[in-house]
């Protein structure tokens, strides 16, 4: 008898385990990501970045950076100089000095979110860093930040700053486009 229960059981358990192995897999694909959905967050571009210097309204110097991103993500690249600080004797502490880019793009129903933190610094004094300078470094520094609807394929200025010390304009550009 204790057999017959057994087999039984065994026989009810498998009937179950077949009948709600369907609802369960019907569940398991209603809640995945239909496929347009991830190609959607997934959207690869390119941002090509100008960051361009002019003196009374006339372009005088231009530097390019350029960046692959997905939608969603946020990238940054970094160029320049790590300078030694002595903040107190003997200890010293490190300062980034260059260009220092992080964007990020997110797909919005209204367009293309597209976040931009950008820090461009150098030395005041040009033959600072080949000196070796290790004190107390003057360093010039221009900082961006917006965040903008962006245009695809379209250059477009993100942000523009005028030096206080000369008639030097300095105008961050980006072009944004989608990668196939």
């Amino acid at each position: 008898m204790n057999r017959t229960l057994v087999i039984s059981l065994a026989k009810l358990l498998l009937i179950s385990l077949c009948w709600s192995t369907p609802a369960s897999r019907a569940q398991e694909s209603s809640s995945k990501p239909q496929p347009e959905a991830v190609e959607r967050l997934n959207t690869p571009y390119r941002l090509d970045y100008s960051i361009n210097e002019l003196e009374n309204g006339k372009k005088i110097n231009t530097r390019q950076y350029s960046m692959n991103l997905n939608s969603g993500d946020g990238n940054s690249l970094k160029i320049g100089t790590r300078v030694p600080v002595e903040a107190k004797a003997g200890e010293f502490q490190y300062i980034d000095v260059g260009t220092n880019i992080w964007s990020r793009i997110r797909d919005r129903e209204n367009g293309l979110l597209l976040e931009v933190r950008a820090e461009i610094s150098n030395f005041a004094v040009p033959d600072q860093e080949s000196r070796g300078v290790t004190s107390m470094p003057l360093i010039r520094q221009l900082q961006i930040n917006a965040s903008t609807v962006a245009l695809l394929s379209k250059p477009m200025i993100v942000g523009s700053v005028d030096d206080p010390n000369s008639k030097h304009q300095f105008q961050m550009e980006v072009t944004v486009t989608r990668l196939k």
